[in-house]
């Protein structure tokens, strides 16, 4: 089981005009090893003084971030700063925070320790996944190159095919379950970056993760992780070798699908300073109540992922054994592909599955036909999902590239939630019935939800 220390809360920080800050100021995350910033150790006097300084696991810091413990008024739920500006202590002189846009007590809180699950040196809270990978192509420069998956989130599709060209970037897609296309896509000295997802979105591939940083380095590239599908809570990229490990914290993280949030962690001092200058200079960073409802997510993340991972793997197995079911990928199968590379990196499989129906008019009655999977794109809150990701959330990738690419068009992907599995299942087995049925043509064509 991953533990680590609560994070400390006592470090300066340099504001919104570049003045360095006085006091205790900014929060700051500890580096991977429990060291604070300066690189001293991590002394109990820098721990909330009710929490003894031990190794916890990421289960409890999920609850004791050790954030925001010095309020002066000992709030239990930690205080919103609601604010775009801070009073300064002086016309010459800066204090701990100035500008929202450029440092807030309530996101930098949830900052640090998001900063903790991940091992890192430090994390950052963007507005979006999107926002936070934009931020990591905002490193690079005119000419670099970088190199993608094939099998990617529909929104990173879309940034990689017409964002970044259109900064004078190239992109090369590749088959990153495959190591020696990636070192074959490789170009030492001018690939800048490896952007991977694993498990992939939606076909749930797997790639590994250690190896491809490895060539990647060699290279002399960065390596970013999309770990949105698994989180920290299963699986840690700066373990396995990745520079960036980013996680769309509107998933998982947040958990009730009423937020939008990203989250970026480095373990790097100097990258950590770049992406911090990025955040700054672009305005991007998570909003104080945003933040917040986000820290308060992070609470119940592991109480939520634990049964939304026991109902994906129930869901798998019920679905395995159905005749109309092909394709079907989950990470917990055995008879998956790239199994043993998933179980040697991560410590779960997550709660996402996909499969085909070979036909699309058959996939697409039975999702209209659920009743407790709600038909939307995203995956991650308490209530299961049910999506046609070439029709809703890759819809923006062209048809002629989703067919190179293997994604078929009557693709169902699933994010279990955590309902009652008998429910879930009962529900699924009526949907497949009622779905069968209508296609077959004995009952009239089923309506939009």
């Amino acid at each position: 089981m991953l533990r680590a220390s609560l994070p400390s809360t006592r470090a300066g920080r340099v504001g919104h005009t570049g003045r360095p800050g006085r006091g205790p100021a900014r929060m700051s995350p500890p580096s991977a090893s429990g060291a604070v910033p300066n690189g001293a150790p991590a002394s109990p006097e820098s721990l909330p003084t009710s929490v003894a300084p031990r190794k916890y696991a990421l289960a409890t810091l999920l609850v004791h971030s050790g954030a925001l413990e010095e309020d002066p008024l000992g709030a239990s739920s930690p205080p919103i700063y609601q604010t775009a500006t801070f009073r300064q202590p002086g016309a010459t002189t800066g204090g701990a925070y100035d500008y929202t846009r450029s440092g807030n007590p309530t996101r930098n809180a949830v900052e640090i320790q998001w900063a903790a699950l991940e091992g890192a040196e430090r994390a950052f809270l963007f507005t979006s996944g999107m926002a936070a990978l934009a931020t990591v192509t905002h490193l690079l420069s005119h000419g670099d190159h970088i190199v993608a998956g094939d099998d990617l989130y529909g929104g990173t599709s879309r940034l990689l095919a017409r964002v970044c060209p259109a900064a004078g970037l190239e992109v090369t897609n590749v088959d990153t379950c495959d190591v020696e296309a990636v070192v074959a896509a490789l170009r030492p000295g001018r690939t800048k970056l490896l952007m991977l997802e694993s498990p992939t979105n939606p076909r749930l591939q797997i790639c590994d993760i250690a190896a491809l940083s490895r060539a990647a380095h060699d290279a002399g590239a960065l390596v970013c992780v999309d770990n949105s599908i698994l989180t920290p809570l299963y699986q840690r990229p700066l373990d396995l070798g990745a520079d960036i490990s980013m996680t769309s914290a509107t998933k998982y993280p947040a958990g009730h699908s009423d937020l939008m949030a990203g989250a970026l962690a480095v373990r790097d001092a100097g990258l950590a300073a770049r992406l911090a200058f990025l955040q700054n200079a672009e305005g991007t960073g998570l909003a104080p109540h945003d933040a917040w409802l986000l820290g308060r997510g992070l609470k119940t993340m592991a109480l939520r992922m634990e049964r939304q991972a026991s109902n994906a793997a129930r869901l798998a197995a019920w679905l395995a054994a159905r005749p109309e079911v092909r394709g079907l990928a989950y990470p917990g199968l055995r008879a998956s592909a790239g199994h043993g590379v998933h179980v040697a990196q991560a410590t779960g499989a997550g709660a996402i599955l996909s499969f085909t129906t070979g036909s699309v008019e058959l996939s697409r009655a039975l999702c209209e036909a659920t009743r407790l999977f709600k038909i939307t794109v995203s995956f991650g809150g308490v209530a299961s999902l049910i999506l046609m990701p070439c029709f809703m959330s890759h819809a923006s990738i062209p048809a002629e590239v989703r067919a190179a690419r293997g994604l078929p068009d009557d693709l169902i992907r699933i994010s279990a939630g955590i309902e009652d599995i008998d429910d879930l299942l009962a529900d699924l087995e009526q949907a497949f019935d009622a779905a069968t049925k209508a296609v077959a043509g004995s009952e009239p064509a089923l309506a939009l939800k």
